[in-house]
């Protein structure tokens, strides 16, 4: 595997393959002005303004895009989505709503979403400590020129009860492709379930897990400390990290004919078919990245593997061809792009069967997180 994913004793970081990114997000309400839901148009126009003022002067936002909702095309709202910058429901929204975003894009400020204020830090790998302790620093900021909405019985008020108390959500995005291949996916998301955590598609509520990609956040917050919370949720996320890893070694032990086979399709079909769903690319490009973590591709590095799934949704792609595409087209058009980005990579390395493989492939250990 690569140097870049191997700790200084020499083995894996195991995290650095599965743990996409993290993210925390803060709801935050300014008192004694109505919830976005049932404010007036003036009302919100008037809290999107003072909130902007204030937050592009913060020293986080040197450069931000500062914009209203109804200055964006539809493919720009988009594209925002895509990269994880806000949420499909504020992508809906027009006058009266707006965004700042830095110009890293580390850390992105939805104004009048269905809060007043929604914050959030995102960055790449497992580091959930980190994001926490740049919001938390955004949101002490804009604190003091914001007047919140707080009870000091309840907490931070919220437009959902269920964000009620810290307003935090934390989160990562997980790669899970062994737990799915090994059938043991809906045995972890029951588990953690169980302990209070959500297991989400790739953007979120209401979404499918396109790619093996899975979003684990929490889902209390009334009562609980942000640190508390943060440190739970990474214990839970590190037990993840280890079934996954149990599950690509009992692949790889057990069933070795079906990874290799799963790798090499993927690759034979992105770098040779002419029409391709972003659906189809999203889990053909999981089954890649799965290859390259398992040491079965030369000459592919992991960012040009994640840039594929970024650029390859709708959004970016008819950014990357500068005009508007039809679905038929960008299916077309993105397999096109997957060629082209595959072309020099080698093929996959093969098995040679010299006796069939057994068919008593043993009961696998059930997964357990606690």
């Amino acid at each position: 595997m690569e140097n870049s994913e191997t700790r200084a004793d020499g083995e894996v970081d195991v995290s650095r393959l599965v743990v996409m990114s993290s993210r925390v997000r803060l709801a935050r309400n300014l008192s004694g002005t109505a919830f976005p839901g049932w404010a007036k148009k003036a009302d919100r126009q008037k809290s999107l303004e003072s909130i902007k003022a204030v937050a592009r002067e913060l020293p986080e936002m040197k450069g931000a895009l500062v914009r209203s909702m109804d200055e964006f095309t539809a493919i720009e709202k988009q594209l925002l989505v895509e990269r994880h910058l806000i949420s499909r429901e504020h992508a809906a929204k027009t006058v009266g709503s707006g965004v700042v975003i830095s110009e890293s894009e580390t850390i992105s400020l939805m104004i009048n979403e269905e809060d007043h204020l929604r914050m959030q830090a995102l960055m790449p790998g497992l580091c959930l400590r980190e994001v926490w302790a740049v919001i938390d620093r955004v949101d002490s900021e804009l604190e003091e020129h914001l007047n919140y909405a707080y009870s000091p019985k309840l907490g931070y008020l919220t437009a959902c009860p269920t964000n009620v108390g810290t307003g935090m959500r934390a989160s990562a995005m997980l790669h899970l492709p062994a737990l799915v291949l090994a059938d043991q996916i809906n045995q972890i998301v029951q588990a953690v379930n169980k302990l209070g955590l959500a297991v989400r598609g790739l953007y979120g509520e209401g979404t499918e897990a396109s790619g093996n990609l899975f979003q684990v956040s929490n889902q209390t917050t009334l009562g609980e400390r942000e640190t508390d919370l943060i440190e739970r949720l990474g214990k839970v996320i590190l037990q993840i990290i280890e079934h996954e890893k149990n599950a690509r070694q009992a692949l790889m032990e057990k069933r070795p004919q079906m990874i290799y086979d799963q790798v090499g399709r993927a690759y034979g079909i992105l770098g040779n078919a002419c029409v391709q769903s972003s659906k189809e690319a999203m889990n053909l490009l999981s089954m890649l990245r799965l290859g390259l973590d398992l040491d079965l591709i030369q000459g592919l590095d992991r960012k040009r593997i994640d840039d594929m799934f970024l650029l390859t949704q709708p959004a970016h792609l008819q950014k990357h061809v500068q005009q508007k595409l039809t679905a038929e087209q960008r299916d077309v058009t993105r397999a096109s792009l997957l060629r082209d980005m595959l072309k020099d990579i080698g093929r996959p390395k093969t098995m040679s069967f010299s006796s069939p493989e057994s068919t008593d492939q043993g009961q696998q250990d059930r997964p357990n997180v606690s």
